[in-house]
């Protein structure tokens, strides 16, 4: 049983993107799906498939840009299962004065943090990436 499945996926990422590796494959959950989505909005990853065999899978297909840069410069975990960090719709945190994104775990489900300020809500702020 893993203790923090969203650490565990954006480990993955992080590292195939070191790695420079075209695609990365791990377990697949709901609230995983929804991160890739936001990452997919954001421009972060290039698509996603989710394969519903027992157990389910999720295959991530990484984006690069020139000289084999990734997309995704940095990716941080921020609530972890031994300290929850929550925010108020004031307090949504903005990540590289904007060029980053925060993903946030909110009542209204997950989103980014520029939705979640659009709305007017906050949450638990589950990571950054930029």
């Amino acid at each position: 049983m893993m203790t923090d499945p969203i650490a565990d996926m954006l480990a993955r990422i992080r590292n195939a993107a070191t790695a420079r590796h075209e695609k990365t494959k791990l377990p697949s959950s709901k609230l995983k799906q929804r991160v890739a989505d936001i990452l997919k909005a954001e421009g972060y990853i290039a698509d996603y498939d989710v394969d519903e065999s027992h157990p389910p899978t999720m295959t991530i297909r990484l984006k690069y840009g020139r000289g084999q840069n990734a997309a995704i410069a940095g990716i941080k975990k921020t609530s972890r299962p031994g300290r929850r960090v929550y925010v108020g719709h004031e307090k949504v945190p903005q990540v590289y004065n904007g060029m980053g994104v925060a993903i946030l775990s909110t009542s209204q489900g997950v989103m980014s943090s520029r939705e979640a300020k659009k709305r007017g809500i906050g949450g638990e702020v589950l990571c950054e990436v930029w």
